[in-house]
């Protein structure tokens, strides 16, 4: 029998017809509360002859304390791996093709190679914030199940230092549609399954490094076609009394207690005008004499009189509220996503209606046309990283960023296709820039474009060929109600905990010291569009990551 075993990175996307690169660290330097992620690659060399793949074991061997889970690579379907007029040479490939991108957690130890193939175990390595310092070992030993032969083996030493990670500051937001949660598992929207399902997904995106939730106080007015509509999800019973709204936020207060018992400290309402310009209402469910209508939605124009008043009743309520729980200042506000230069008119119509209950420092926008700003209607605005040079450059305070299917050249994303190095970047350039938050639309939308139909995510990941492969998704829906991650994931919470790394560095020297180390690695010109790249941009933010981690070891321990 001809297995190959190897031990390989996390920025490593283990493909079926390529050997991948071996680990080039076997001594890791981890601080306390810190995760870490590793792979074994794996396949079986056949030459001719029968073929049999007997079943493999593979067996952990680590010292007490390590809390290590193990995931198997998934390939899935890249059906739009790019859009052929926008693409550039940092791409893995660029023609449809099966990918490794799923985690699927390991129930046994057992698994089985395939022929010429390379498939990969995913380990996952969390710190305890209060383990004692000092060196440990894991082993990894594969052996045949019905033989119990040992076949393969190697260890990889991890210190942990004597420091402990601090707290994420990134304010970070994908944006959660549990609205998809309930049409994927067909359960009534805020049955009691349904809030079991929503607890398992709150709790994956925590894990994710969301810290920021989307908050259906009404459906949220996101990808849906003019005229059409999504799933009804709103968390706010109304009720109207000739001109007085009654509001109910016992689902409400459901929805932010689950928050908060998974970490998440920040909340952003459902966006108060439709997506593109704020032309329309977003569709509000009010009981009217009795009955349940939708008083709101894309009949409705933005600055009618009725809105207007709805919207003057809601956001006083909705105040007092958010502070009666200590929440006002951890809630964000939108006004309509995405608006350009063709519709900026509309938009400030909208912002004037909303401004006297608003404060400046409590509404944000995903947008890319600095004018916005310059003409204040976007006090906080969330450009793209393709589009945030003006704003750098402008020193606008408290700036934030997003991606989406759109920034595909030149930035960092986490597109299927892309290399994951292309994925994790990102961590340093929101420390370098100083970037308080960071925006991305699609945790688990499992609809086509336009929110026109469900889709299966396990089958297409484009959204009906609307959105590159990687953009509408970084969880999947397992057949448990599970929300299984990706490799997407778990590459762009190293890139959260690399700014975390960072800041463990500042509170020992300072931000400026922190800063020339990025600089010292990566290059001194480093921008959203210009960072090491390819091979040589993998090789140097593996880099990065050991020198501060080298620096903090000396600085704990009174070397330097």
């Amino acid at each position: 029998m001809s297995f190959k075993f190897k031990l390989t990175d996390s920025l490593v996307k283990v493909f079926p017809e390529q050997e991948p690169d071996n680990l080039k660290e076997k001594m890791i330097k981890l601080l306390q509360g810190e995760v870490f992620n590793f792979q074994l690659a794996y396949t079986f060399e056949y030459q001719s002859g029968p073929l049999y793949l007997p079943d493999l074991t593979y067996e952990l061997v680590s010292d007490e304390g390590l809390d290590i889970s193990v995931e198997r690579v998934e390939l899935v379907p890249v059906t739009l791996p790019v859009y052929l007029d926008r693409v550039d040479d940092d791409y893995l490939f660029t023609d449809p093709r099966l990918a490794p991108d799923l985690l699927v957690p390991k129930e046994t130890n057992i698994f089985r190679p395939y022929a010429n193939q390379w498939r990969s175990l995913w380990f996952h390595v969390v710190v305890p914030e209060e383990m004692a310092a000092g060196k440990y070992n894991i082993k990894l030993n594969i052996k045949s199940l019905d033989k119990d032969e040992l076949i393969w083996s190697d260890e990889l030493e991890i210190e942990i230092l004597d420091q402990q990670l601090p707290e994420q500051e990134l304010i970070h937001t994908q944006w959660f549609h549990a609205d998809t949660v309930a049409d994927y598992y067909n359960v009534e929207v805020f049955s009691e399954r349904h809030w079991e399902l929503i607890d398992i997904h709150m709790e994956a995106a925590a894990r994710n490094g969301v810290n920021l939730l989307l908050t259906p106080i009404f459906t949220p007015p996101l990808d849906t076609q003019i005229g059409g509509e999504r799933t009804t999800i709103q968390l706010l019973e109304i009720e109207k009394n000739g001109n007085e709204y009654n509001f109910n936020f016992d689902k409400l207060d459901r929805w932010i207690d689950l928050a908060l018992s998974h970490g998440i400290k920040y909340f952003e309402m459902a966006h108060l005008f439709t997506q593109w310009g704020a032309v329309a209402c977003p569709k509000i469910i009010v009981k009217v004499d009795g009955q349940e209508e939708k008083l709101f939605g894309w009949h409705t124009k933005a600055t009618s009189t009725e809105y207007k008043e709805f919207l003057q009743q809601l956001l006083t309520a909705m105040r007092e509220y958010l502070e009666a729980r200590g929440l006002w200042e951890k809630t964000y506000w939108h006004v309509s996503d995405e608006p350009n230069l063709s519709n900026i008119d509309t938009y400030a119509e909208a912002k004037k209606i909303v401004e006297p209950y608003l404060p400046a420092e409590r509404t944000m926008d995903a947008l890319s046309n600095y004018e916005f700003f310059e003409k204040g209607l976007v006090p906080r605005p969330i450009p793209t990283n393709d589009a945030i040079e003006p704003f750098l450059e402008n020193n606008v305070e408290n700036l934030w960023t997003y991606y989406c299917c759109a920034q595909v050249l030149e930035v960092s994303n986490r597109i299927i296709s892309m290399p994951s190095a292309r994925n994790r970047i990102i961590g340093a350039q929101l420390y370098l820039y100083d970037i308080e938050g960071f925006l991305q639309w699609g945790f688990n939308f499992y609809n086509a474009q336009f929110s026109r139909h469900l889709l299966n995510p396990y089958v297409n990941g484009d959204a009906m060929n609307g959105f590159v492969s990687g953009d509408a998704y970084l969880v999947y829906p397992g057949i448990k109600g599970e929300a299984l991650d990706s490799i997407r994931g778990r590459v762009f919470f190293e890139a959260l905990q690399d700014m975390r790394l960072l800041k463990a560095l500042e509170f020992l020297t300072s931000k400026d010291e922190a800063k020339e180390v990025i600089k010292s690695v990566l290059g001194s010109n480093v921008t959203f569009k210009e960072y090491p790249k390819g091979e040589a941009g993998k090789a140097k933010l593996l880099e990065l990551n050991k020198v501060i981690k080298e620096k903090i070891s000396n600085l704990v321990t009174g070397e330097e």
